[in-house]
């Protein structure tokens, strides 16, 4: 990613904070030659140092374990007009923007198919969404038989982080209040 220095973001807790607060991630892997996208919800745990997530088992992408692989990170975005004293004191020198953080991982991807491993990263991923809900729904609300069904319908796939880096065309975003593992 070109990131002229007035925009490279190093710190580690603002990054980790962007993908806690917007954990869909577009991870872009090689498929024949080609770069191929798959939009999914990511589970950082910096301590360890991956991202994890799962796909169906009728996605491929989890059959691409041992590539090196990006997964990227955006927060909110948007237009930026020029600001009219800015304007003035710069004689119209200034232009229209784009504002945004982004945040990119890039690491190796493996596939894991494990049904405890699954049924963890499942409630934990469930437990955080659902903690705003006012009548959170929990993996225990469904029946075993059909959690053990759809347990057995999807692959988990962890990135081994060898590298983040983020861009920030805007103010950082606060540190996540959420829990980062």
């Amino acid at each position: 990613m070109y990131c002229p220095a007035r925009f490279t973001q190093s710190g580690a807790a603002p990054m980790h904070a962007l993908i806690a607060d917007h954990p869909l991630g577009m991870l872009v892997t090689q498929r024949d030659g080609s770069p191929d996208a798959d939009h999914l919800p990511f589970e950082l745990l910096p301590g360890e140092g991956v991202l994890r997530a799962h796909v169906a088992r009728g996605n491929p992408v989890w059959r691409r374990a041992g590539q090196q692989v990006l997964v990227v990170f955006r927060g909110p975005s948007g237009y930026a007009t020029p600001d009219r004293i800015e304007k003035a004191e710069n004689g119209g020198r200034v232009v229209p923007t784009w504002t945004y953080n982004v945040v990119h991982v890039h690491g190796t991807l493996r596939a894991i198919d494990d049904r405890d491993w699954l049924r963890a990263l499942v409630e934990r991923q469930t437990g955080r969404h659902e903690a705003s809900q006012p009548d959170p729904w929990s993996v225990d609300d469904a029946p075993p038989d059909y959690i053990s069904k759809l347990l057995a319908a999807i692959v988990g796939i962890e990135i081994a982080i060898d590298r983040i880096e983020g861009k920030w065309k805007s103010e950082p975003p606060p540190v996540a209040t959420a829990q980062l593992a």
